[in-house]
């Protein structure tokens, strides 16, 4: 029996053959995140509207682990514009008010393709206990 479980939130889904996140234990790494319409599975032409799907896609894979934002140790970013984060930190700051409880996180350029303007993966730490 594998110590690995996939985890795949309803509704969102990779096009190739992998799991949005993968567990082994308390840990969790995503795959990548993108800004899709968890609904529509459709992607948005803004920046702003990709960063709030990447981050309702995020609470859903903690959700569907068992855990919620606050077991995220670190997320990373890949923006085509690096430099314009102001939809990012908008984002971040909601999800993460408390400048004393953030988890680490990394922005670098990247490009990414199929109108994508935004991909995150992350790495969390559930309690054990947490199902999944």
């Amino acid at each position: 029996m594998s110590r690995r479980v996939s985890v795949n939130p309803p509704g969102f889904a990779h096009t190739n053959p992998i799991p949005v996140g993968s567990r082994i234990g308390p840990f969790l790494a995503s795959g990548v995140l993108t800004g899709r319409d968890p609904v529509t599975g459709e992607l948005p032409d803004s920046l702003d509207r990709q960063c709030a799907n990447v981050f309702e896609h995020v609470r859903a894979l903690l959700g569907a682990a068992g855990g919620t934002t606050d077991d995220i140790l670190k997320m990373t970013f890949r923006l085509v514009d690096y430099r314009d984060r102001e939809a990012l930190n908008r984002e971040w700051l909601a999800m993460f008010p408390d400048p004393a409880t953030r988890p680490a996180r990394q922005a670098v350029a990247a490009q990414l393709d199929g109108g994508s303007l935004i991909h995150c993966d992350l790495l969390a730490v559930l309690d054990e206990s947490a199902a999944g």
